[in-house]
């Protein structure tokens, strides 16, 4: 009768849902041996999976293939082509919002997403900065980070490893600053972007503003708020808040990276230290190209202004700070005394 082939089929249907998922070991007795797909474009991709990497990858425990390839319920399960290799790694991809939603989200703000929504397909996308049956912690060691933004930016990374910071990074030291530190990690900036330069003076604060991180190598907390009471740091500050915000290329004042460096940031008593004394004059020079070799006496650095240091500058500052308040109370008082006459000569 018809209904009860009905009912069959319905029966059949609900104990095929009931399947439990394949597990690691079912997809492996295909994928562990080589196995490659011819794509559109003529070339092969390898889906071949060792399943060591399965075993060491961070989602050991936390993951199951079909969590990440949910059109692999079935096995043998249905093929799927792709126009090339880049296009098979961008679906990848995006399969990891399923459970990184929030990560997700953040990259499509980021230099990479806009790169990608213009039709290059060249920037990087999750698994290439993450890997996809390999994944291992992004610290861990902390050089991890640098070596992978090197795959596409290897000439910054070779300046970036030379540098103070690379050199210590290297020494596994978890206070010195990675790609990440300085560009952030999902919803990448970078200079192209707008405010970028003018925001620089806060991305060196996260660090050298921190007391108990700068005491341990005898650093000076006072490089920001220095920087940010003379003329440059006030410029930057105002302009950085403006509400238009300051154009994609804008130099129109010094930021931390133009005299210290980006990349190739040295020690600030390093012989190519381009904030050396020695080397000041060429570092202004960069802005003010008729500056003389007395040009940077007028600056303190990043230096408070003290009776040892700067007598006459601590002097003048002293002066005035008697001064002003001197004046605004007299023209208070005068002001006071004013009203107090005229109500009394009423």
């Amino acid at each position: 009768m018809p209904w009860i082939l009905a009912l069959a089929l319905a029966m059949a249907a609900h104990v095929a849902s009931a399947q439990p998922a394949p597990s690691a070991d079912d997809c492996l007795t295909c994928h562990a041996e080589p196995i490659d797909i011819a794509l559109a474009d003529g070339t092969t991709r390898t889906l071949r999976v060792h399943g060591d990497d399965l075993m060491t990858s961070v989602h050991a425990t936390k993951a199951t293939c079909v969590d990440c390839h949910p059109d692999a319920k079935d096995i043998p399960h249905a093929e799927r082509t792709f126009a090339s290799t880049r296009q098979f790694t961008v679906a990848q991809s995006e399969q990891c919002r399923s459970c990184h939603f929030s990560d997700y989200r953040r990259t499509l703000d980021s230099v990479h997403a806009d790169a990608v929504g213009r039709g290059d397909l060249t920037a990087p996308v999750c698994v290439d900065c993450h890997g996809s049956h390999t994944m291992q912690k992004p610290n861990t060691p902390r050089t991890r980070v640098a070596e992978t933004c090197a795959r596409c930016h290897g000439g910054v990374a070779a300046t970036y490893a030379k540098s103070v910071h690379g050199q210590d990074v290297a020494k596994n030291m978890t206070d010195v600053p990675t790609c990440v530190d300085c560009h952030r990690s999902h919803d990448i900036g970078g200079p192209k972007q707008a405010g970028w330069r003018t925001s620089t003076p806060d991305i060196c604060g996260r660090c050298h503003a921190d007391a108990a991180r700068m005491q341990k190598y005898g650093l000076s907390t006072d490089v920001l708020k220095t920087y940010v009471a003379d003329f440059h740091g006030k410029t930057a500050s105002l302009q950085h808040k403006s509400s238009d915000g300051p154009k994609p290329d804008a130099k129109f004042v010094a930021v931390c990276s133009d005299c210290h460096g980006t990349h190739d940031v040295t020690r600030a008593d390093a012989e190519s230290s381009p904030v050396l004394k020695a080397n000041l004059a060429k570092t202004c020079r960069k802005c003010h190209q008729n500056a003389s070799d007395s040009f940077p006496d007028s600056w303190l650095s990043h230096y408070e202004p003290s009776w040892s240091r700067t007598p006459a500058v601590y002097g003048v500052k002293m002066a005035y700070s008697l001064f002003i308040p001197f004046i605004i109370g007299g023209l208070v008082l005068q002001m006071l005394l004013h009203i107090w006459r005229m109500a009394v000569n009423r």
